[in-house]
């Protein structure tokens, strides 16, 4: 079994990050308020089916908008974003990363 570190490098690139270093777990990120001042109040988080729908929704707002902009000068770079996002996502992001709103006061 390859150490945890080693089987993530190539989801992290995955999800369009620099390094494992960019994450943090739930509870680190929690943890990582409190060092800079701040109590977390309220916090929801998606679970995967609310992510996917998140997810999909992007997707099926680039479809209409290319096809309301055929010509637009960025159409080419949204149609590449369309084209690979599903897999990429359904690769990498789904099972690496979770989505979450948290609401913060300062000490």
């Amino acid at each position: 079994m390859l150490p945890l570190h080693v089987g993530l490098q190539k989801p992290h690139k995955g999800c369009l990050a620099n390094s494992i270093a960019d994450f943090l777990m739930l509870p680190e990120l929690l943890a990582s308020f409190g060092h800079l001042g701040y109590d977390v109040v309220e916090m929801v988080l998606a679970d995967q089916d609310g992510w996917d729908r998140y997810e999909a929704a992007k997707w099926l707002t680039m479809r209409r908008w290319l096809e309301a902009n055929p010509d637009d000068e960025f159409a080419k770079d949204v149609r590449a974003k369309l084209t690979s996002e599903p897999e990429r996502y359904a690769a990498y992001t789904r099972e690496y990363l979770g989505w979450g709103v948290f609401a913060l006061m300062p000490r």
